[in-house]
């Protein structure tokens, strides 16, 4: 992850800061995870596989679960507890499925029905297996998803707060990225699980929030939408989503032909796996040359995928002209697009004004379509920022606003739009900005994550 910065001198040391421990901290994990074992990835491991009759169990039932090590970037163990749950949910089609969610609690924290829960879903962006969330946080994983690792900082973060924390496979078992009912239906399914494992011992009112940037926010955000009709008993009191991926069309055609082509072209792999008829139409129409790319980018995680296909024109891969106007792509696209919905808890929405890869326009226009069906929307526009650097500037005010969230302090009847030269240029996010950074590294250093318990 590289980051891009322009303006205050504040704004610059943030950056310079987090940029170094980043890469200092991923120099580190690549020359070292291989030390370790690695564990079997989802597609060869037991675990995964849901119990028969799983079907006929509620959305959100614990099918099976496991005590396992954290480790950031696959390397530097976390002293945290974690298990993996294994949960029934529902897929894009409204069909039973089975993923899982890592959840954690503070080292040395008890069971307490007080305790917030944050469900933090990471920026996955790929359509194969060995890319999941829950893989990627083992000791030894590697780090084929490394960019994804990298949120363990703001995972951290939450952990740091006495929180407990969800982290979905959103994706399902099928790596269908970008499918967003799939992801929003994840989500509040592992939650419900969360909720469901008496380990945490979540109470029935526990406070809960939802945060996620870019790929993250697309699970986040149709999470939000899809729960007053989905999951109506979830006390869910914010939901934060940075970056906000609102229609997938718009980032293929603006990430086509350019640097990050390759992320759209694990998107529309991962569509793939979740719409039976886009696969059929992609091998109807692909090209000897597109099928073979399409094979090896359902085999890849995003960092690859995005090396080795930057620039490319991903209509070249196809054999007719302008595929995106033919029915089912249109269909599938226009189902994939969000603000179909109106969220009931409140949300917090960031964006760069600048964002090479998510138009921001498709942002102003879902806000505004929000607050117009009477959603609770506080929107931060970004000035001096792109698309990776809002990931690690624009955090401290989401963490911030959810504390307040989750601590019980309310937000105001309708919605605020402002527009700031950079989010980390305040007092306020300086101070969570350096906390969160010196107990990364303590934990990185292998201390305790997070008090004892809840104060």
């Amino acid at each position: 992850m590289t980051t891009m910065f322009t303006g205050t001198r504040r704004g610059r040391v943030a950056a310079l800061v987090s940029a170094t421990l980043l890469t200092t901290l991923t120099t580190t994990a690549v020359g070292t995870s291989s030390a370790a074992a690695a564990p079997p990835p989802p597609q060869s491991d037991p675990f995964y596989q849901p119990p028969s009759g799983y079907e006929s169990t509620a959305p959100g039932t614990v099918l099976r679960s496991r005590s396992v090590s954290i480790a950031a970037f696959g390397a530097l163990p976390q002293k945290v507890q974690a298990w993996q749950l294994l949960y029934r949910t529902t897929d894009q089609k409204n069909n039973p499925q089975a993923t899982v969610t890592t959840v954690l609690l503070p080292w040395g924290a008890r069971p307490s029905a007080t305790r917030p829960l944050l469900s933090y879903q990471v920026a996955e962006d790929s359509a194969a297996p060995q890319c999941a969330i829950s893989y990627q946080l083992r000791q030894g994983a590697g780090n084929d998803n490394i960019v994804a690792q990298a949120e363990i900082l703001l995972i951290n973060a939450a952990v740091q707060q006495g929180w407990a924390v969800s982290v979905p496979d959103y994706e399902g078992p099928r790596s269908a990225y970008v499918a967003g009912r799939q992801a929003g239906h994840a989500t509040l399914d592992g939650i419900r699980a969360a909720k469901n494992f008496a380990p945490l011992g979540l109470g029935p009112q526990t406070n809960i929030g939802l945060w996620g940037y870019s790929g993250g926010a697309l699970a986040s955000g149709w999470a939000a939408e899809l729960q007053p009709s989905y999951a109506p008993e979830l006390n869910i009191k914010g939901v934060a989503e940075g970056g906000l991926p609102v229609s997938p069309k718009n980032v293929l055609l603006g990430a086509n032909r350019g640097p990050f082509a390759g992320i759209a072209m694990s998107g529309i792999a991962g569509l793939s796996h979740a719409y039976p008829e886009l696969a059929e139409f992609m091998d109807t129409y692909l090209t000897t040359e597109g099928k073979a790319a399409f094979a090896k980018a359902r085999t890849q995680c995003n960092h690859a995928n995005a090396g080795e296909f930057a620039f490319k024109d991903l209509f070249e891969y196809f054999s007719i002209p302008d595929p995106l106007s033919r029915p089912v792509p249109q269909q599938v696209l226009a189902e994939v697009t969000m603000g179909q919905h109106n969220p009931t808890a409140p949300v917090f929405v960031y964006h760069s004004v600048n964002d090479e890869l998510v138009p921001s326009a498709d942002t102003d226009a879902v806000v505004k379509k929000y607050c117009a069906g009477g959603s609770r929307v506080t929107y931060q526009r970004d000035i001096l920022s792109e698309h990776i650097a809002l990931v690690i500037t624009g955090a401290p005010d989401a963490l911030n606003w959810l504390k307040d969230r989750l601590g019980g302090q309310p937000v105001s009847n309708g919605c605020s739009t402002k527009t700031v030269v950079s989010s980390i240029a305040t007092p306020k996010a300086l101070a969570t900005f350096g906390i969160v950074i010196v107990n990364n590294l303590l934990a990185l250093l292998g201390k305790p994550i997070g008090p004892a318990d809840m104060i």
